[in-house]
């Protein structure tokens, strides 16, 4: 629309242990570019989100993160090894799969059981 330009749009993602998900999130290869009073802005590329310290489980287990890659099995292949360091934290990682909508992803539950879907697109 003329005049009305957006910049960005970033997700409040809860976290049920604060300075473990920090951990968390950078060993999966987010930059923490900045924190302060609870909320750590993370950073990968052109894509970000922030980490808050507020859980409600309710909240968190029905709280989805969408991450478009150019290659979801190179990802895949970094995040097991992650998870697995996290896995006494409930973290989980899921088998790469092409799906009916044309992206080849994988769903990775992070400690405080926010799924993340993480794929590229199928040409």
């Amino acid at each position: 629309m003329p005049g009305l330009h957006a910049i960005e749009i970033k997700a409040f993602v809860p976290a049920r242990d604060y300075e473990l998900s920090r951990r968390f999130y950078a060993d999966a290869g987010f930059e923490e570019r900045s924190e302060s009073d609870g909320i750590a802005y993370f950073a990968l590329d052109d894509c970000s989100f922030l980490l808050q310290r507020f859980y409600q489980k309710v909240h968190a287990d029905n709280f989805m993160m969408h991450l478009l890659v150019d290659d979801a099995d190179a990802w895949h292949r970094r995040l097991v090894d992650v998870a697995a360091r996290y896995r006494d934290h409930g973290v989980r990682v899921t088998a790469p799969a092409d799906r009916p909508w044309r992206i080849r992803d994988f769903q990775l539950i992070d400690p405080s059981g926010v799924l993340w879907r993480i794929g590229h697109n199928i040409r």
